[in-house]
């Protein structure tokens, strides 16, 4: 078993590493240039949407309070007429990168650190199989959030394979930050 104490530094780069890797994937790299599309008659639905003021959170449409109300005709006709959706309103003004910025790179600690607990528990300092648990770890934390999008929101699966294929990629860099700053045996 290794403390978790004597983890700070394979935590620290390692959420680095990872945030460095993901702006390299959103920025520099073509992967999710198309993971979002414009509306058809954007101008008009942003009208209606203004007219609607909505307050930020997250809406379903249609919407039931009850399984029982979801069930019924009424609702069953809204599901058969569409539009089903599920609407995520923010607040007016630009997206505050920085906030979301800092926002993922505690996440990406918060992994780290989830990381080097397990890891810890499994592998003493000195010992052998690191990058293969590290990265394991990593790779729950990393790979598959996105899939619950997918089955319950209607995301495509070809974006969450893209957001998969991304937590590969941290786990993988997590994983190797461990494997090399892991303490030697004393």
């Amino acid at each position: 078993m290794t403390p978790l104490t004597a983890l700070w530094l394979p935590i620290l780069i390692s959420a680095v590493f990872v945030f460095i890797v993901s702006s390299v994937i959103h920025m520099a790299l073509p992967v999710h240039k198309k993971d979002y599309r414009g509306t058809p008659n954007e101008e008009d639905l942003r009208k209606a949407l203004q007219a609607a003021n909505i307050p930020p959170g997250q809406y379903m449409l249609p919407h039931a309070d009850s399984f029982k109300e979801a069930m019924s005709p009424a609702m069953t006709k809204k599901f058969e007429e569409g539009p089903i959706g599920i609407l995520i309103m923010r607040p007016n003004g630009m997206i505050k990168m920085g906030s979301a910025l800092s926002t993922w790179f505690l996440y990406c600690l918060l992994i780290a650190l989830f990381v080097a607990y397990l890891t810890g528990l499994a592998i003493a300092p000195g010992g052998e199989s690191v990058f293969r648990i590290s990265a394991t770890v990593a790779l729950l934390g990393h790979a598959f959030t996105s899939v619950n999008d997918s089955i319950w929101k209607g995301v495509s699966w070809g974006i969450t394979a893209k957001f998969i294929g991304d937590g590969i990629a941290y786990a993988l860099v997590t994983g190797a930050t461990f494997a090399w700053l892991w303490p030697a045996a004393t």
